[in-house]
Parts: C-alpha cells; structure tokens; sequence
C-alpha cells in the first residue's frame, strides 16, 4: 500500500511541473511549407516573420541526389522564377517558394526516372534580394539585408538615429519592385503616394517629426533595394552682435526670429537693420536684405523665411564690416575641419 500511495504522488507531482511547461511552449504553425512566427514590430504592432527563406530570381541552390551524380550541381533561378533541373523537361516554378517546396517538386519529376529518389537541396547563395541602405544624416549609414519585413523606425534605430545635421524630411527610392510581399505590406505598399525623380525611380518622402510622433503613416516597411536618404540640412550662419554667433542647419520651416533666438538672441544690437546677404541661383555673387527686425518681433511685418547658405548680420553699428564677416566664416570653416582632422582615421592617397 505505501509503494502505491509513493507511485501516486510521485506521478502528481510530476504532472504538476510537465503540464504547465507544455502549456509555455510556443505554437507553431506551418503556412505554405515555411515556419511562421508573430512578433512585435519597432511600431508597436505584430507582423509576421518568416523563418524560411522564399526563393527569387538570381538565387543559387545545391542539388544532390543519392546515388545519382548526373543530377548533382549548382543551379540558379531564372529570371522568371523557374528552377532547371537536368533531364526534367518542364522547369519548376522556385519564385516566392521555400526549398522544401521546391524540393517536394524536384521529387516528384525524378520519380519518372528513379525508383524512390532521395534528394538533398539547400540554398546556397541568397542573391535575390538585394540590400536596403540607410545613409545621409544617421550617424552609422549601412546597408542592411533584408531577411524578414521591418520598418522604417528600426533601420533608422539601428543606424544610430538621425544627427542634428539632419533637415527634417526623409526620401525612400524603390529600386527594385516588391518581391514575395507579405499580405499586410502589399496593403500598406498601395496606400502609399510615391513620386519619381528624373531618372524614374519611384520614392516617397517621409517627415521625421511625424516618425517620432508614432504616426503609422510615416513608419512604412522597408524593402530589398530600397535607398533610404535622411535628407541633411544646408548652412547658415548667424553673425554680429548676437549672444553666440555661429553656424545652423537649415531645417524646415526656419525662420530670421528663430536662427537668431537659437543662438542666444541680439546683445546690444541695432535691430532695426538686421541684413541678410543671399547668394543669388547660379553664381557666386550675393544680395544684401535690409530686414526690420524690431517690426517682425512687434508682428507689424512677417517674419523672413531663410534659405541655405544665408549669412544673417546682426550689426552694432560701427562694430561690423563684410571683411568681419569673411573672417568669422573662415573660422567656422576651419574651426570644423580641425575638429574632424582630430577625430577622423589618418588615410593615405597612392
């Protein structure tokens, strides 16, 4: 009687601990012979990644048939996404397809001739899907392969995050057309309004407020191929009697009141005769702006919109010349390049 009573216990209290572990461990589901998983994705939401890769044009597959060398090699995917295998007279469809597919395939048309073939494929060379490349102003530009979907947030994550340089705006170019989509990124794919440059590459341009914001609409998923271009912001500079004169970057929506509250605000100043000198489309000779800048802060005028390369003069009278003004700019100049001779790895031109 207590040998029962311990085999009972003992088997309850195994039952106890096993249950619940087979209970933790993950599902998985099969979809089209590829193994699936849900994760979360860097917006917050689920998406679907694969684990298989789903073969294309330009991918190189290894065959071997057990005891069949005339069989065995390297074979490429066409460009139509078929497969040739020798002494098979139809080629078999490999596009968007796992090798496990396509193996089950290769079985199937060798039966006609084998007894029972035993077939060995594997991937070996992934060339399909070329890489998507971050750069412009991230502060680690990189190309990335794309294994599974992922968004715009991540890469640009993973690329350091933008860099103060940076103006604002974000363009994506679409090199290559959209190869084996998930179902909710050829949704978010036709959503989306694109553009084309003058070469006719189709892209879209993001806002990266709005990436930080959380917006969706600004967060689309990134694919092989795609350019991504954090757009980096042009110069300008800010002189004269002002708290901290120095140079901007331009970013969206500046202003003459905002550079100048940025670098501290005027400091004994005669506002009245703010001047901006422009460089005028196509050459380097310059205009010169005589802004009422004590108008603008009373709101009796508009505020100046600027543009790239504007050098804004705040003068104390008799303190100021354009020969200062060279000369602050050279500063700045070489004041930048120092820095980055400091920092930067020596390299050597043959």
């Amino acid at each position: 009687m207590r040998v029962i009573r311990a085999t009972l216990l003992s088997a309850a209290i195994c039952s106890t601990f096993i249950l619940p572990l087979r209970a933790q461990q993950p599902q998985q589901t099969p979809n089209q012979g590829a193994t699936v998983q849900t994760v979360s994705d860097a917006s917050g939401g689920t998406m679907t990644a694969r684990r298989e890769y789903l073969l294309g044009p330009n991918d190189v597959v290894e065959l071997r048939v057990f005891g069949e060398p005339q069989f065995d090699g390297a074979f490429a995917v066409d460009n139509d996404g078929k497969l040739v295998v020798p002494f098979v007279e139809q080629p078999i469809n490999a596009q968007c397809r796992s090798i496990k597919e396509v193996r089950r395939d290769v079985e199937v048309s060798l039966a006609k001739f084998l007894k029972n073939p035993r077939v060995y494929m594997t991937v070996k060379d992934e060339k399909s899907r070329t890489p998507a490349t971050v750069y412009g102003a991230v502060r680690s530009p990189a190309p990335y392969e794309m294994r599974r979907p992922a968004r715009l947030l991540e890469l640009i994550s993973k690329s350091g995050g933008v860099t103060e340089q940076q103006s604002g705006t974000i363009q994506i170019f679409h090199t290559q057309p959209l190869l084996c989509p998930e179902p909710e990124e050829m949704q978010a794919a036709a959503q989306v309004e694109r553009g084309q440059d003058s070469i006719g590459v189709p892209f879209t341009v993001y806002k990266v407020e709005d990436l930080k914001l959380g917006k969706s609409e600004a967060n689309p998923y990134i694919h092989p191929g795609d350019v991504i271009y954090v757009a980096e912001a042009m110069p300008i500079y800010v002189t004269g009697s002002v708290v901290q004169p120095s140079n901007l970057y331009l970013k969206e929506g500046m202003t003459l009141m905002r550079a100048i509250n940025i670098v501290g605000g005027p400091r004994n100043a005669k506002e009245s005769q703010v001047r901006i000198y422009r460089q005028k489309p196509g050459g380097v000779k310059s205009e010169t702006l005589t802004i009422d800048y004590k108008a603008i802060k009373q709101g009796k005028k508009e505020d100046v919109a600027l543009q790239p390369y504007d050098i804004i003069e705040v003068p104390e009278e008799g303190k100021f010349s354009p020969a200062g003004i060279a000369k602050l700019l050279t500063g700045f100049a070489t004041g930048g390049a120092s820095s980055f001779v400091t920092q930067a790895p020596l390299r050597i031109l043959y």
